[in-house]
């Protein structure tokens, strides 16, 4: 299935139904009076959050949607049916945002979780509403209320506690598959990672935690360079980043400085969160250049770097741990 993360669509909930104009005409009932009913109620239309999608490519081509609308009164004194809701169903963690794209209208986090974006019309009054000692024969009746519309863009952000980012090749995707069961596209090419991956990582049997896979940045990523920082706001939601650096790399400390400028230009927090440094690849070099690459990558992070091979495992049980420990921390924080 195609990875989609943002939509724009059109809701318009239900008009209501009209009013009835009506007189009883029975016989033996000498003086009937007014017997028109009222209109139904418009339908709303609702959001709902379900756990069993992952992409909103359900609103790449249908963008329109329109609740139905309420029934008409009757004679009798019959009030018209209301329209029935519709409901939008779209994964956990998806945004909703106002036409601006700025103003947030909704984010559903939970399984389940509910939002009524547009409510639909109130039905139109008969004339038996309006009957009363001094106008016994009405004849005015109302028509429904329309249902309330507008565009809305949908956008959705991975529910995920830790993410990794890094430069194109750093190893993040040999990462995930490493410690988890997911299973990315590995190559020995740039962007090779087009969409966000998620993995289920398993310490024991209380720690467990969801490892998010983004596309690499590069240099100007915030400007729409390589594929952009769209993808960043599916990290948004992490407890802790994991900051991988390919170890084979001579500038190992540019290549730290360039994606921390991004994640500050990018904003939405993502500079201040807490971050674990690991330098990738080990296995590919040298010891003596493997000790002042990292040294020289402390001194630019300004705090402890660990060493890793995703390749071999190798630190593999160190940099998990440090992961959980932020992880567990920031629940601990929710909790409390």
């Amino acid at each position: 299935m195609k990875f989609l993360d943002q939509a724009k669509i059109w809701v318009k909930a239900g008009d209501g139904g009209n009013g009835c104009v009506a007189f009883r005409r029975e016989k033996f009932v000498e003086f009937g009076g007014p017997w028109g009913g009222d209109g139904g109620k418009g339908g709303d239309v609702i959001v709902e959050a379900v756990p069993n999608l992952n992409t909103l490519i359900d609103y790449r081509y249908a963008q329109h949607f329109k609740a139905e609308r309420g029934g008409d009164g009757a004679g009798r004194d019959m009030t018209g049916a209301d329209g029935r809701d519709l409901v939008l169903k779209v994964p956990i963690g998806t945004e909703i945002l106002a036409e601006d794209k700025t103003t947030v209208i909704a984010d559903l986090v939970e399984p389940g979780q509910r939002v009524t974006l547009c409510r639909g019309g109130r039905g139109g009054f008969g004339n038996a509403h309006y009957k009363s000692s001094t106008n016994r024969a009405p004849r005015r009746a109302d028509p429904g209320a329309p249902g309330e519309e507008r565009w809305v863009w949908l956008r959705l952000k991975l529910i995920a506690d830790a993410g990794i980012v890094g430069l194109p090749n750093a190893g993040k995707s040999t990462f995930l598959a490493a410690v988890s069961a997911a299973k990315p596209k590995i190559a020995d090419y740039p962007f090779t990672t087009l969409t966000p991956q998620l993995g289920v990582v398993r310490l024991g049997d209380d720690a467990e935690f969801v490892l998010a896979d983004i596309p690499g940045l590069i240099e100007g990523a915030h400007e729409g360079a390589g594929l952009g920082d769209r993808f960043l706001g599916h990290i948004e939601r992490c407890a802790v980043l994991l900051h991988l650096v390919d170890g084979t790399r001579s500038a190992v400390t540019e290549a730290y400085r360039t994606v921390r400028a991004e994640l500050e230009a990018y904003g939405a927090g993502l500079a201040g969160k807490p971050e674990v440094v690991a330098l990738n690849k080990a296995d590919a070099i040298e010891p003596r250049a493997l000790a002042a690459r990292r040294a020289a990558l402390a001194r630019a992070a300004g705090k402890h770097v660990l060493v890793l091979s995703a390749a071999t495992g190798q630190g593999k049980a160190e940099v998990l741990r440090a992961l959980w420990s932020a992880i567990a921390a920031s629940r601990g924080a929710e909790a409390a």
